[in-house]
């Protein structure tokens, strides 16, 4: 099985759209405080796609601001939650969070730490580290607050042209056959929703399930061991 989030919708209203019409159960990411935010939102929540908070965090290049709501190792606590919140309330239906840039912030851990114990205080809420540096620690510490979670493992389109979309989309295929599933991430380029149009119809040809991003995570956490706590034994 595989899992498609497209990312960055929000900003532009005809792109944005066009990725809520895609066949099969695409999650749309939207970008907090976007000029069409809660319509993107309100069309993927009625085509029965899921909605997820595209959330902007720290990069390296602190030059580059990942947009309005980021989230910064400047940030106190207090302000880390309130921007968390209002980012939040900006995306209507939003069922998941994936991160915006972020190349320096998710390796920090205790920014890290404070951000997953605010995720999971809404409790219904999975999170997709986007896996902007293999330094990553966001799942991780995701994982360690209990937050249903997982990883990109392709971007589709961070080169442009045909030929690159569809060098990357059988890398994913290939990838969900060698291990049982996996997620690419895309962006509402036209080419790029144009080409998803085109080639998801043909996946249950080629022994593929297209799922939500809950479903995929459900999935791999069932092949996951169970974990042992502190004086426990396991199979007793």
């Amino acid at each position: 099985m595989i899992a498609i989030i497209i990312d960055d919708l929000g900003q532009q209203r005809d792109y944005s759209l066009a990725v809520t019409r895609l066949p099969g159960p695409v999650a749309c990411s939207v970008l907090p405080h976007t000029p069409w935010a809660a319509q993107v939102s309100a069309a993927a929540t009625a085509s029965g796609k899921e909605v997820m908070l595209h959330l902007p965090l720290q990069a390296m290049d602190i030059s580059r601001l990942a947009g309005v709501g980021e989230i910064s190792l400047d940030n106190s606590r207090q302000e880390l939650q309130q921007i968390l919140a209002a980012d939040l309330a900006s995306v209507p239906n939003a069922v998941g969070v994936n991160n915006h840039m972020g190349s320096l912030i998710t390796r920090h851990p205790g920014h890290m730490a404070w951000l997953m114990s605010e995720i999971a205080a809404y409790q219904h809420l999975f999170f997709v580290d986007s896996y902007t540096t293999a330094q990553s620690i966001a799942g991780d510490m995701a994982a360690d607050y209990g937050i249903p979670v997982t990883r990109r493992n392709i971007f589709l389109d961070n080169q442009s042209g045909e030929d690159q979309l569809m060098y990357e989309y059988r890398r994913l295929l290939s990838l969900a056959r060698k291990q049982g599933s996996a997620l690419a991430i895309g962006h509402p380029y036209p080419e790029t929703t144009a080409f998803l149009q085109r080639v998801l119809p043909h996946l249950p040809d080629q022994g593929i399930r297209l799922v939500s991003v809950a479903e995929l995570i459900a999935y791999q956490q069932a092949l996951q061991p169970a974990k042992v706590g502190p004086g426990e034994s396991a199979g007793l």
